[in-house]
């Protein structure tokens, strides 16, 4: 069996940060979806600098915190 992986290019800042764009490209998500989920308060964690930053160990944490599950109705449960 061969797996195939696509690398995904983002831009990260000497001091580990990355803007929304970037954030969202490494996470697989929309700058969009990124957006809704900071207003509501279920994204990962970031500072307000101007602009909105994400900082990368902190996204590597929110995704290691995320439940694995083995269906989308599970998922609705787990939030």
């Amino acid at each position: 069996m061969q797996i195939e992986m696509e690398r995904v290019k983002v831009v990260i800042y000497p001091d580990g940060r990355l803007d929304t764009d970037n954030a969202a490209r490494f996470l697989g998500l929309s700058p969009k979806t990124l957006a809704i989920m900071r207003s509501v308060g279920n994204g990962p964690r970031f500072v307000k600098r101007g602009r909105v930053f994400y900082f990368l160990d902190d996204l590597q944490s929110w995704i290691a915190e995320r439940p694995r599950v083995r269906s989308a109705a599970q998922a609705r449960f787990v939030g």
